[in-house]
């Protein structure tokens, strides 16, 4: 019972001077994006004002960094839906801060979990439709030399932008804060864990599959026939070829080789096997 308030208590973190910070912050999101981390650094920035008012102290060096670290994580979403994830994040690293078995490690997952769901809504919803409809009114307008044309295509994508911002925010903190408590006392929250981290394995699975293209168009003939390896290895497992540079990759990682030796050997690698007409 002590905990429960304790931790209701230590909800004042987000105050109206943090969250102006947040929410400002998430406009940058994508300033720095990258194949590593994509949106990483940005994500780590926008929730920066939020972990040095959760660790404000000397003695607090070693928990702000991990939290800096998990920060940092791969993390790529429709920007104006990002501040939800997040804001439900920094209620999770509060309540890593308060409660002593806290998983950290299901920070990280419950992000990883949500990223490509509220993508899909989100690119469907801003790119897709509100962004398309205030194009449409915005150059009719414009065509016809009315100045209302550029003013209204600004503001007819950007109230539900920074409504979606805000509101994003302000309730995936609160609405993240009670869960987890919730989730903490009835045991739900190990269920949650292990389900987000599968969850967030299986979107990351389906961005390489989607995203890392490798074909080969090497053929061999026995005889009269002649063989096209990508088939036989298509007929094996589908994006099989991907699959291993992504391991290999991964590999290379946990070998502690640096991202831009792992950049070039695939650069140089590319040239090699298309001279070779071997990809």
């Amino acid at each position: 019972m002590t905990k429960q308030k304790t931790i209701t208590a230590s909800k004042q973190l987000m105050d109206k001077k943090t969250f102006r910070k947040i929410f400002w912050r998430s406009f940058l999101l994508q300033g720095s994006w990258n194949y590593i981390n994509g949106a990483g650094v940005g994500a780590l920035y926008m929730i920066l004002p939020f972990i040095r008012k959760l660790y404000p102290n000397p003695e607090d060096k070693n928990e702000r960094i991990s939290a800096l670290k998990r920060g940092l994580a791969y993390f790529n979403i429709t920007p104006a839906i990002a501040p939800f994830p997040m804001g439900i994040a920094a209620s999770m690293e509060e309540q890593n801060k308060e409660i002593s078995d806290f998983d950290p490690s299901s920070i990280n997952a419950v992000k990883a979990s949500l990223m490509g769901p509220l993508s899909g809504i989100g690119d469907s919803l801003f790119w897709g439709t509100i962004r398309v409809i205030a194009a449409g009114i915005g150059i009719s307008l414009a065509k016809a030399g009315n100045i209302l044309g550029p003013i209204l295509f600004l503001v007819i994508y950007n109230v539900p932008n920074l409504l979606a911002r805000y509101y994003g925010l302000k309730y995936g903190y609160e609405l993240g804060g009670e869960f987890i408590q919730k989730a903490y006392a009835n045991g739900l929250m190990k269920i949650i864990t292990k389900a987000a981290g599968i969850l967030g394995m299986i979107m990351v699975g389906a961005m390489t599959f989607s995203t890392v293209t490798l074909k080969t168009i090497l053929k061999f003939k026995m005889g009269s026939m002649t063989f096209n390896l990508q088939q036989i290895l298509d007929q094996i497992m589908l994006g099989i070829i991907p699959l291993t540079v992504t391991l290999g990759t991964f590999w290379l990682i946990r070998k502690k080789v640096s991202a831009n030796k792992i950049i070039l050997l695939m650069v140089i690698l590319s040239f090699a096997l298309s001279a070779l007409k071997i990809f």
